[in-house]
């Protein structure tokens, strides 16, 4: 069943580690998850209204962790180009973010510190790598023609395999069906392997497509 499970619960404490690290009472517990969901869709949206590069592309944000302490939050952002994050609103940006997340805070006089990860290459983040393939689907490019461009994106960074899978009415087709491309090695059931992974939905004119990025990094 390696292959059906979430890569990615299937490797915590092994190779992977959790996203959120607070500890909370059980009356409570669900109040932080929720609240983190917030604060993660907060971001997202504040990068996706305000920050583009030169090209006009949507600033990529390939994670967020969050920590909680008494009184304070602290969210790392990781993503592609921080200095556009913090040059957005007449260099303001933080500062904008900041009350964005604070209001999404169920406890309003809590503090938020937020501070920024480069993470190496453009689309080395199988996050980053979806949302690319969304927006070229979006744009009624062929499916084929994606997977083969964002293999060869892929290719040139330090990773030994990669697999894309795209399911749904692909191309307008009237039946759903399931098309996946693979490139060198993705052992899923090898828990010693760095896999990074993600699931990511793309609305199109024909439908919802369900696109699945495994990005297969080392072993340990």
């Amino acid at each position: 069943m390696g292959q059906k499970i979430n890569p990615l619960s299937f490797r915590l404490g092994i190779t992977k580690n959790h996203h959120s690290h607070w500890f909370a009472q059980p009356k409570i517990y669900s109040e932080y998850l929720q609240e983190d969901e917030k604060v993660r869709n907060c971001i997202e949206n504040y990068v996706h209204r305000h920050i583009r590069n030169s090209s006009n592309y949507r600033l990529g944000i390939a994670r967020v962790e969050i920590q909680r302490k008494t009184d304070l939050l602290l969210v790392e952002i990781h993503t592609e180009f921080p200095a556009l994050l913090i040059e957005s609103s007449h260099g303001q940006g933080i500062e904008y973010l900041k009350r964005d997340v604070q209001r999404n805070l169920l406890n309003r006089i809590r503090r938020v510190h937020i501070t920024l990860t480069e993470i190496a290459g453009t689309y080395g983040e199988p996050n980053i790598l979806a949302k690319y393939i969304a927006l070229q689907l979006r744009s009624r490019v062929a499916f084929r023609r994606i997977t083969r461009k964002a293999i060869e994106l892929e290719k040139k960074k330090n990773i030994k395999g990669i697999k894309i899978q795209i399911a749904g009415r692909l191309n307008g087709a009237e039946i759903a069906r399931v098309e996946w491309a693979r490139e060198g090695r993705v052992p899923l059931q090898t828990l010693r392997a760095q896999i990074d992974y993600c699931y990511y939905p793309a609305k199109t004119i024909h439908g919802v497509l369900g696109i699945k990025v495994w990005i297969f990094r080392d072993e340990q």
